[in-house]
């Protein structure tokens, strides 16, 4: 069996969630100040890459992080890029680890217009994708965000988002779609029923053998989105945190049969650079001991 394959029946069947380690150039002084590392510690987006590789490299090699509870870590592209341990960072999640490497290829969120904020262009997205299948990557995510419950806003989203899962799917890849709701839209439980309808329209149109995955907003209905995780074309649906505490996305997640976490802030929650390394891997490992039992449902 092929790597490919041996990764795609990992994420499609095993037990496990998705570590999202993918902040990228906006997001990660939030993630770092998270992780005690404040603004006046870095010069330079070079500098500030350099720390925010070496948090992934100590979250990745810990002990706790491993592919018995882990099914996939999400990468962003300077981290593809880098080595960890003599080895790329993807050969060595999947040859040390056992866990399935992915790679965020959006470039950031538009303007918000008709409720939602599109993908901005991604023009060099198919150079990114040679890249990624030649690191041994095996799949992609890239997020929108829906901030009413628009529908033409969601039916545009969705349908971007396919649009772009086409070219990724060509290019030997597994798509993670991610049209992501926000937590504070204010007719949130109407907003998921236009997406799942939206999601269900799409993911019919796909060819026999296309495969995506989806990353969701955990819903307010529990089970709202069981007939995505049934859908022949979808090999795994994962839910985001999306700034619910750990304990509340947790428990949300638990209540939502096959669905599983890709959760990014809920996984790094509680994690310090002036930890001891007994400390990091400690909380490490019962963070990930949390995330894999509401996954487990």
């Amino acid at each position: 069996m092929s790597s490919f394959d041996q990764q795609l029946d990992k994420v499609r069947s095993q037990p496990g969630f998705i570590a999202a380690l993918d902040q990228s150039g906006g997001s990660t002084p939030k993630a770092l100040k998270l992780y005690g590392v404040n603004e006046d510690a870095y010069a330079g987006d070079a500098e500030m890459f350099d720390m925010v590789h070496a948090m992934r490299t100590r979250i990745m090699t810990s002990p706790a992080f491993g592919g018995d509870r882990i099914l996939g870590a999400i990468l962003f592209e300077d981290t593809m890029d880098r080595e960890v341990e003599g080895l790329s960072t993807a050969a060595y999640l999947w040859e040390q680890k056992q866990v399935v490497p992915f790679l965020k290829v959006d470039k950031g969120l538009a303007d918000e217009e008709g409720g939602v904020q599109l993908m901005k262009p991604m023009p060099e997205l198919d150079s990114l994708l040679a890249r990624a299948k030649a690191a041994g990557i095996f799949g992609t995510k890239m997020r929108s965000v829906i901030k009413q419950a628009e529908a033409e806003g969601i039916a545009a989203i969705v349908a971007q988002q396919f649009e772009i899962g086409r070219r990724i799917i060509a290019a030997g890849l597994v798509p993670i779609i991610e049209p992501e709701v926000d937590i504070h839209c204010p007719a949130k439980t109407e907003a998921e029923v236009l997406l799942r309808g939206e999601l269900l329209k799409q993911l019919d149109a796909l060819g026999e053998n296309d495969k995506v995955m989806l990353k969701l907003t955990l819903p307010e209905e529990d089970g709202f989105y069981g007939a995505c995780v049934d859908h022949p074309r979808v090999v795994r649906v994962v839910a985001l945190s999306g700034g619910y505490s750990r304990e509340e996305a947790n428990s949300r997640l638990s209540r939502n049969a096959g669905v599983v976490a890709s959760f990014s802030r809920a996984l790094t929650e509680g994690l310090s650079a002036q930890q001891s390394d007994d400390e990091f891997n400690a909380t490490l490992d019962s963070t990930i001991g949390s995330i894999y039992d509401a996954s487990a449902t």
